[in-house]
C-alpha cells in the first residue's frame, strides 16, 4: 500500500458491530473484534463501539478476549506483543437525548461517567483483561447542552458530541460547533444510516467540514461509509434490501484533508468539497507514494498526517471486513 494512503487510514475504522445494518450479538461482535485486532489489518483498527448500557454485557463476553487475562483465560500469550495491547473502547451516552433526558442529564450523565471509571479502574489489571475507554461519544440537541456535559467531564475521557448536520431538520449546525471551539472536544457527523433519508447532502457534510475546520474543531463520522468511494449500494445486508447512494469514506477523509489545508490558507472552497464528496469514480483519487488527492488537488505525507491527529479522526462502521476488502478491490491493497 502506497505510504500516504497508509497514513489516512491508520486506526481510521471504528468497529460497531453492536449497530445495524449487522446489529451483532455482543458475543460474536467482540469476538469480530479480537480476530481483526490480531488480523493482517488490525492498523487500520480503531476502538470497540459500546453504548454505556452495555458495557456489563461487553465484559461478560470480552474477558476472556482481552490481552492480558491470565487469570481468566489461562493464556498468557495475550499479555504480550501487539496483541497485549489494552483493548481502546469509545462508550456512547445518551443522557442528553434518551429517556433520561426528560427528568436529569445531567444528573444521569455524571451516573454514566462513573460506571467508565469503574470499568477503567478495573480493566487497569492483567487478570481482569487491559481495556480503556478513553473516549466518549454523546448526542446531544442543544448547543448548552455541550457546555454542561463539557463541565462534568474529565481529563481522561475526550468526547465528541453528534448533533443534526442536515438543514431538512431546520439546524444550522454552527452554534454547536462554535461551543466546542476552544475545548477539548470534538463534533460527530452522522454520515448515513439504513433508510435513505438518513443520509446528509454533499453540502451538508462540506458545510460541516468546514465550520469545523474555521473552528479548529476535531471530527469522526459514524454510519453509511462501509465503502471507500461514493456509490449505489444496498442499505442493509437482507436479500430484498434497497439501494441508495452512500458517501464514501475516501471521499469524506480526503475532503476533509483539502478542508483542512484551504482554511488554515484562508482559501476556503465550497465547491470544491461538494464536488470530492461527490464523486463516484475511483480513478479521479489520486493515490501515490509521497502525495494522495483528487484530481489535480494533491496533498504530501506530512499533510495528511497533520490532518488525521489534528482534525480527521476516525469514522465508525458496523463492519471492519468490508472496507478492507472494497479497498483491495480497488487495487489500493
Amino acid at each position: 500500500m502506497q505510504r500516504t494512503l497508509q497514513t489516512l487510514l491508520t486506526d481510521l475504522v471504528d468497529y460497531a458491530g453492536l449497530f445495524p445494518p449487522a446489529k451483532l450479538e455482543m458475543g460474536k461482535a467482540v469476538e469480530e473484534y479480537a480476530r481483526s485486532v490480531r488480523g493482517e489489518h488490525e492498523w487500520m483498527l480503531g476502538r470497540f463501539i459500546c453504548p454505556v448500557s452495555r458495557l456489563a454485557e461487553f465484559e461478560k463476553h470480552a474477558s476472556v478476549l482481552m490481552p492480558g487475562t491470565v487469570g481468566t483465560s489461562g493464556y498468557r500469550e495475550h499479555a504480550g506483543g501487539a496483541a497485549g495491547e489494552p483493548w481502546r473502547l469509545s462508550v456512547l451516552i445518551d443522557s442528553f437525548s434518551g429517556a433520561a433526558a426528560a427528568s436529569n442529564p445531567i444528573a444521569a450523565f455524571e451516573r454514566d461517567l462513573a460506571i467508565i471509571h469503574e470499568f477503567n479502574d478495573r480493566h487497569d489489571h492483567l487478570d481482569q483483561g487491559l481495556a480503556v475507554i478513553d473516549m466518549i461519544e454523546v448526542k446531544v440537541t442543544s448547543p448548552t447542552q455541550i457546555d454542561d456535559a463539557l463541565d462534568a467531564l474529565t481529563e481522561d475521557l475526550f468526547p465528541f458530541f453528534e448533533f443534526p448536520v442536515s438543514v431538512g431538520e431546520g439546524c444550522d449546525c454552527r452554534g454547536f460547533v462554535a461551543a466546542l471551539s476552544g475545548s477539548p472536544a470534538g463534533a460527530k457527523i452522522r454520515t448515513g444510516g439504513v433508510v435513505p433519508n438518513a443520509f446528509p447532502t454533499p453540502m451538508e457534510v462540506a458545510s460541516f467540514l468546514n465550520y469545523c475546520a474555521m473552528a479548529e474543531v476535531p471530527f469522526k463520522a459514524t454510519a453509511g461509509l462501509h465503502h471507500p468511494v461514493r456509490g449505489s449500494y444496498r442499505l442493509t445486508y437482507e436479500k430484498d434490501s434497497p439501494s441508495c447512494t452512500m458517501h464514501g469514506f475516501l471521499n469524506l477523509f480526503v475532503a476533509a484533508a483539502l478542508t483542512h489545508g484551504l482554511v488554515k490558507t484562508g482559501r476556503a472552497d465550497l465547491d470544491l468539497i461538494v464536488r470530492v464528496l461527490g464523486e463516484e469514480d475511483p480513478a479521479n483519487f489520486k493515490v501515490g507514494e509521497e502525495v494522495l488527492g483528487w484530481r489535480e488537488f494533491l496533498l504530501d505525507g506530512a499533510h495528511i498526517a497533520h490532518t488525521r491527529e489534528a482534525f480527521a479522526h476516525s469514522f465508525g462502521s458496523c463492519s471492519f471486513d468490508e472496507p478492507v476488502e472494497d479497498l483491495k478491490k480497488l487495487g489500493y491493497e
